[in-house]
């Protein structure tokens, strides 16, 4: 109501994006505001751009504007072993480490019952065809270290008992450069089965 209907919508629509308050929302509107229109216009452009010219892969269920995409289209890559991830985002943050070179598939999400979204609800079905066909002999289950996450990489783990795959899950555990007093329970307890020999 104090501010001209253009502005408003504005807010209003920053407002709706996760993490942003309506002081954050004003704050961008009037950076939007004060850019030049070309930058703008570009702005806009990049937005619609996301919408229009992403689907997912139609192999490892990635955002992708290619399809199969780049990493499954990478022959290099060791395709005995799978990494179920649950955004695009997080093999985004696989990919930096530069330390994994096999196949991927991203679920989209995690189960969650609190929020209403069960398997069906994420990408198990297009996981399981993938791995019918017998070359796949490890899947790795890289899912976040929550509720939702466990909750999924359990469920994941007894659903493809039965094809004979070996699972793993990754280890969860204490930061580099973080300290032991400052951990919580839940972390040093990950850490400490997911120890290792040193050679």
């Amino acid at each position: 109501m104090y501010y001209p209907e253009p502005i408003a919508k504005l807010i209003d629509a920053f407002s709706r994006l996760p993490g942003i308050g309506p002081k954050t929302a004003a704050r961008l509107a009037f950076h939007v505001l004060r850019m030049k229109e070309d930058d703008v216009i570009d702005f806009a452009k990049a937005l619609v751009s996301v919408k229009r010219n992403l689907h997912y892969c139609s192999v490892c269920c990635n955002i992708t504007d290619i399809d199969p995409c780049r990493v499954c289209q990478d022959r290099t890559r060791d395709a005995s072993v799978i990494c179920v991830v649950q955004e695009s985002r997080d093999l985004v943050a696989m990919e930096r480490t530069k330390e994994f070179q096999g196949q991927y598939h991203v679920l989209q999400g995690a189960i969650s019952p609190m929020e209403g979204i069960g398997p069906d609800d994420i990408r198990i079905a297009e996981l399981l065809k993938r791995l019918g066909d017998e070359t796949v002999q490890e899947m790795i289950l890289a899912t976040n270290p929550n509720i939702e996450g466990e909750a999924t990489a359990m469920y994941l783990s007894r659903l493809v008992k039965p094809f004979g795959i070996k699972v793993t899950r990754i280890a969860h555990g204490l930061p580099v450069g973080g300290d032991l007093e400052y951990a919580d329970e839940v972390t040093l307890s990950r850490a400490l089965e997911g120890r290792r020999e040193l050679s």
